[in-house]
């Protein structure tokens, strides 16, 4: 254990191109936080400063001196300073004000309902709708709005999707047919319809299906910022899969080529820490035991990131916050101790970097997507992502695995159409483009856990994707092998 302590001392002294001596090595391994100490030493260290002697350090911890002054936070290479701000409405922290009342879940849906609706009846060709109390009064096709309540298959295999809106329910008939038999349709999803009530009985027969969905025609206009966001997610801190030699690969990649990549964001999408009792018999799989354990020592793994670069935070289903979504950020006793460059937000969040809107999302709610709709899969987790974009909500299902709480306002709907989107979770790694906008699945530093193989889960850890903010180009930096 002594010999571990040591060796990751030297492994972080090594990290800055720094030779410890002997004597110095013992007087840092005898403090009695030593990685905390070695941390803040080292950062102080002179960019050319190489052999680090007993009676620097002596100095140093006696505060008679430093070996250097402290490192600087600069701007990147292309004289930018840093130009990043959370998107006011789009955060939960210290908004919340559900209680689980009636009024909490009627005004929770009519959020949803009136956010949707509104882009919806910004389509072309989609002219104004009619309450669906009122649909019985004309004796032509008309629009509706409504929030699909059940799907059915009939015998003869044809659907029958039941809406409802603030006035009234109505049973959509889709002939099996149709055109619109091989939509896709999910409970509480908000959607348009034009048809036409039938002469007899309460069936509305669909002609045309419209969903919130991203402009057709939106394209990435190129801007002139030459930054890159990254995005680490999933790292799983406390885990006895912590990929940590990867890490390690990755953080020194990183302090090396950061100004020459002009890499100026760093996005960590939730699951930062493995924490506790988050699926059955997880202790087995964990080297720190304690939550607040793991989070110290994240936060002496986030220090060694550039002290340049702002960093936004936000919690997943393993962190120490509340299950159900939209999550606070991490309250302040673990919160406390990270190094200023670290923003702390909930979950989902968005935020505007460089005129460039990103939103992040932990991506619990792919399970009930993937449950809940037969072609998706854990595989393609971009092809959920799709699906959430095609419905402007990252999770409609209410009432499935992943819980929701009723707020006032659904934070899960996408109100404005982002340029990046990206999402963790399931460890996947890859990226798509869907109208103009980078979607991204942000890999792991994880590698397969037992309770993985039991469900043939299969990983693709230590991949960082970027994205320049610029041109919008994508790249997934491997640090695997």
């Amino acid at each position: 254990m002594v010999q571990d302590m040591k060796d990751e001392i030297l492994s972080a002294a090594a990290r800055r191109d720094l030779f410890l001596s002997p004597e110095a090595l013992e007087i840092l391994d005898s403090n009695d936080y030593p990685m905390e100490f070695v941390n803040t030493a080292l950062n102080a260290l002179a960019k050319d400063a190489m052999f680090v002697t007993k009676e620097q350090v002596i100095d140093f911890l006696g505060g008679d001196g430093r070996v250097m002054e402290p490192l600087k936070a600069e701007p990147p290479k292309n004289g930018r300073r840093p130009d990043i701000e959370i998107v006011p409405g789009s955060d939960i922290t210290g908004h919340s004000t559900c209680e689980g009342k009636m009024a909490d879940f009627i005004a929770y849906f009519r959020s949803r309902y009136g956010m949707l609706k509104k882009i919806i009846c910004s389509k072309k060709g989609f002219s104004a709708p009619v309450p669906i109390e009122r649909i019985g009064n004309f004796g032509h096709p008309v629009n509706i709005v409504g929030m699909v309540y059940e799907v059915r298959t009939t015998k003869a295999g044809h659907l029958v999707v039941t809406v409802e809106d603030d006035t009234g329910t109505c049973p959509v008939f889709v002939n099996k047919d149709g055109p619109l038999i091989d939509e896709t349709f999910v409970t509480d999803e908000v959607i348009g319809i034009t048809g036409e009530k039938a002469a007899r009985g309460d069936l509305f027969y669909a002609e045309a299906i419209y969903r919130p969905d991203i402009p057709q025609k939106r394209a990435w206009v190129p801007s002139d910022s030459s930054a890159s966001v990254a995005f680490i997610s999933d790292i799983h801190v406390g885990s006895r899969e912590f990929l940590k030699p990867q890490w390690e690969k990755m953080i020194s990649w990183m302090r090396t080529n950061h100004e020459k990549e002009n890499i100026g964001y760093i996005i960590l999408p939730g699951d930062v820490v493995d924490g506790i009792g988050a699926y059955p018999d997880q202790e087995k799989d964990l080297e720190i035991m304690d939550i607040y354990e793991q989070y110290d020592t994240l936060k002496e793994y986030l220090k060694e990131l550039p002290d340049s670069i702002p960093v936004v935070l936000h919690p997943g289903n393993h962190d120490a916050c509340r299950l159900a979504e939209p999550q606070p950020a991490l309250s302040e006793k673990f919160a406390k101790g990270f190094d200023s460059n670290i923003l702390m937000v909930g979950n989902p969040i968005n935020v505007r970097i460089e005129g460039r809107l990103v939103e992040s999302y932990h991506g619990k709610s792919i399970d009930d997507w993937i449950s809940g709709v037969r072609q998706l899969t854990y595989e393609d987790p971009l092809a959920t992502m799709r699906a959430m974009a095609e419905r402007r909500h990252l999770a409609p299902m209410y009432g499935q695995r992943n819980a929701l709480a009723p707020e006032k306002k659904d934070y899960l709907v996408m109100e404005e159409v982002p340029d990046i989107f990206v999402t963790g979770h399931v460890h996947g790694a890859g990226y798509m483009e869907y109208r103009g906008v980078r979607m991204i699945n942000a890999s792991t530093w994880q590698a397969q856990t037992d309770y993985q193989k039991m469900h043939n889960f299969n990983p693709n850890p230590g991949i960082m994707p970027l994205v320049n903010l610029g041109t919008g180009r994508v790249s997934m930096k491997n640090f695997v092998g």
